[in-house]
C-alpha cells in the first residue's frame, strides 16, 4: 500500500492469558492491517496462527525501538496501516510501545486503539484492595540502589500501589518493600485469566517469609496498601476567626462568614462569631 494518504497506527490489546478474551474488534484490526509491530514476533505469530491470520511482522521492543520506530513511522507516512501489539495486554502500558505512540503523535500520524485486557486494573479489581485511588509503579529496577530509592520515594504514598514483578525477582522485592515501608497489607495476584489464577491476600512480612522458602511461579501483580493518612492538625479559634475574616472580605455577612468557617474547621459557629466581632471592634 503506497498511496499518498497517511496510514494509521492502531494499538491492539491482546489476551493476558485466556485466548477466549479476544474480541471481534481485535480480529478485525489484525485482519485489516498491512503489517504488525510486535514486542516479540514469536508470541504474536502464535496468536495469529490461532486466529488463522497471516500478516507481515516487524519487531519493535526495548532494544530496537529507536531504529524500528523510524522504520514503522516511515511506512505509516507512506500510507500503510499498522497494528501495535505487546506480548500480553495493552500496548504502551509499562511497555516500549509508549515511545512509538509519542513518535506518531509528534509526526502527525493518526493513532487509534482497540482496547483489551490490562493486567494492572484486572488484578486490582480482583484483589479486594482499596481501588478508589491508586498509583501504578510498573516494574521496579533490577539495580538494588535504584529500586530502593524508588521504594523510599513512596513511603508517604497513601494510595494503593500496583507493581509488576517477575517470579525470580519477587522474593527480593518483597523484602525491600518490607524494609522500606514496614508491614503493610498486600495482594499478590498471579497467572491472571489462566487455569492457576490465584490471589494471595496477606502482609508484606508473611509474603516475604513465604517466598523465601517457596519458589514463586508465574508473573505477578503486587498490590500494596498505602501509608496511613496523617490527621490534619486541629484548627485553633484564632485561625478559624482569621478564616472567617477572609470570608467577610469576600462579601459574606459576619453570621454567614462564621458559619462557613465553622463548616471548614469543625469549631462552633458561635465561638467563631464572637471572636470575629470582638476582633473588629
Amino acid at each position: 500500500m503506497t498511496d499518498n494518504k497517511m496510514g494509521r497506527l492502531t494499538l491492539v490489546g491482546t489476551p493476558i492469558g485466556n485466548l477466549n478474551d479476544i474480541s471481534p474488534r481485535v480480529i478485525e484490526a489484525l485482519s485489516a492491517c498491512d503489517f504488525i509491530a510486535a514486542e516479540d514476533t514469536r508470541v504474536t505469530l502464535k496468536l495469529l496462527n490461532h486466529l488463522g491470520i497471516k500478516k507481515p511482522l516487524i519487531s519493535y521492543h526495548e532494544h530496537n525501538r529507536e531504529k524500528s520506530g523510524d522504520v514503522i513511522c516511515a511506512r505509516l507516512q507512506n500510507g500503510e496501516n499498522a497494528v501495535l501489539t505487546t506480548d500480553a495486554g495493552l500496548p504502551a502500558i509499562s511497555d516500549p510501545g509508549e515511545d512509538l505512540v509519542r513518535l506518531c503523535h509528534e509526526r502527525q500520524i493518526p493513532v487509534g486503539i482497540v482496547p483489551g485486557p490490562c493486567a494492572l486494573v484486572t488484578a486490582l479489581a480482583l484483589s479486594g484492595m482499596p481501588a478508589g485511588r491508586f498509583t501504578f509503579e510498573g516494574f521496579l529496577s533490577t539495580t538494588k540502589r535504584v529500586r530502593q530509592e524508588h521504594l523510599l520515594s513512596l513511603c508517604e504514598e497513601t494510595r494503593t500501589m500496583i507493581f509488576y514483578e517477575a517470579p525470580h525477582k519477587l522474593p527480593a522485592t518483597l523484602k525491600d518493600m518490607l524494609a522500606a515501608w514496614g508491614d503493610r497489607p498486600v495482594a499478590l495476584v498471579r497467572e491472571l485469566t489462566k487455569i492457576h489464577e490465584e490471589v494471595i491476600r496477606t502482609t508484606l512480612s508473611a509474603a516475604a517469609a513465604r517466598f523465601t522458602e517457596e519458589s514463586p511461579r508465574g508473573e505477578f501483580v503486587v498490590i500494596v496498601g498505602g501509608a496511613e493518612k496523617k490527621e490534619s492538625p486541629a484548627w485553633t479559634l484564632e485561625q478559624a476567626s482569621t478564616l472567617a475574616a477572609e470570608y467577610l472580605k469576600d462579601g459574606l455577612s459576619p453570621t454567614a462568614a462564621a458559619k462557613q468557617a465553622a463548616n471548614d474547621t469543625g469549631l462552633r459557629k458561635g465561638d467563631i462569631y464572637r471572636t470575629l466581632i470582638n476582633g473588629e471592634e
